[in-house]
C-alpha cells in the first residue's frame, strides 16, 4: 500500500491570538504569550510527520502599525521563546532561519535570532523559517530591484530574467514552495504572505484560534491535504 504523501514544506498564518485573549477578557499580550505552546506542538508534529519545512507568519510588515507597546512584547516574546527553545532546537535537529526586512527589527531581537540561528545551524531533521518584518509585496519588489540593477550595470539582459531567476532574488531563495499553507482563526486570505511562493499551494484554513491550535488540529491539517491530488495545471 502507498504511503499517504507528506508535505515537505508547510507554512503558517498564526493567526487569533487577539481575539482569543479578548473572548477571556485578558490583553492582547497575553493572547500572543498563549501563543508560544502551539508553536512547541506544531514543531512536535510536524517532526514526526516527517515534514523538512515549516515556516511561520510571525510579524508582518503591516504589524508595524500596531500600538508601540503591543510591538515590544512581541520581541520580548521573541527573544524569550529563542532563548528558552535554543537547547530544544539543537538536541532535536531543527536548524532555526529567518526571512523578511531583518535589519528593521530591534536590535537585541536581531542579536538574539543571529545567536539562536548560528547555534542550530548544524540541524539536518527540519528547517524552522520564521518570517519577521515580512511582507510578500515588499520581497517581490526587492527581487524586481534587484535584478534591475544587473540589468542597468549590464551584469544581465532584460530578457534573460525568468520566473527562476527571479525566484533566486526572494529572501526564500534557497526553500522549496509550500506545499501545504494552514491558516488559523477563520479569515481565507494569505495576508501578504508568500504570494509569489504559495502558486501551487494546497491551503487549509480552520476557525480554531491559535492559541488553541494543537498537535490534533495539525494532524486535521495533515488528513486534508493528503486527500488531495496535485495536478499543477496539468490535465488528468
Amino acid at each position: 500500500m502507498t504511503e499517504p504523501p507528506v508535505p515537505r514544506h508547510i507554512a503558517i498564518i498564526m493567526d487569533g491570538n487577539g481575539r482569543w485573549a479578548t473572548r477571556r477578557g485578558l490583553s492582547r499580550s497575553e493572547g500572543h504569550q498563549a501563543g508560544a505552546e502551539p508553536v512547541r506542538a506544531v514543531l512536535r508534529a510536524a517532526r514526526q510527520a516527517g515534514v523538512r519545512y515549516l515556516t511561520l507568519y510571525a510579524f508582518s510588515t503591516e504589524n508595524w502599525g500596531r500600538p508601540e507597546e503591543e510591538i515590544q512584547g512581541l520581541f520580548v516574546l521573541l527573544m524569550k521563546y529563542l532563548q528558552s527553545e535554543v537547547a530544544e532546537l539543537m538536541a532535536t535537529g531543527v536548524r532555526l532561519e529567518a526571512i523578511g526586512d531583518l535589519e528593521t527589527l530591534p536590535a537585541l531581537a536581531r542579536e538574539a535570532l543571529t545567536v539562536a540561528m548560528d547555534c542550530t545551524s548544524g540541524g539536518r531533521e527540519l528547517t524552522l523559517t520564521l518570517a519577521l518584518s515580512y511582507g510578500s509585496r515588499a520581497e517581490l519588489a526587492r527581487a524586481a530591484s534587484l535584478l534591475a540593477l544587473e540589468v542597468a550595470a549590464g551584469a544581465r539582459e532584460a530578457d534573460s530574467i525568468t520566473p527562476q531567476t527571479l525566484a533566486a532574488k526572494l529572501w526564500t531563495s534557497g526553500l522549496p514552495d509550500p506545499d501545504l499553507l494552514i491558516r488559523t482563526g477563520g479569515d481565507m486570505r494569505l495576508s501578504n504572505f508568500l504570494l509569489w511562493q504559495c502558486a501551487y499551494t494546497e491551503f487549509y484554513f480552520t476557525p480554531t484560534l491559535w492559541p488553541d491550535f494543537g498537535e490534533a488540529d495539525f494532524q486535521a491539517a495533515l488528513d486534508s491535504y493528503q486527500t488531495r491530488e496535485r495536478r499543477f495545471g496539468l490535465s488528468v
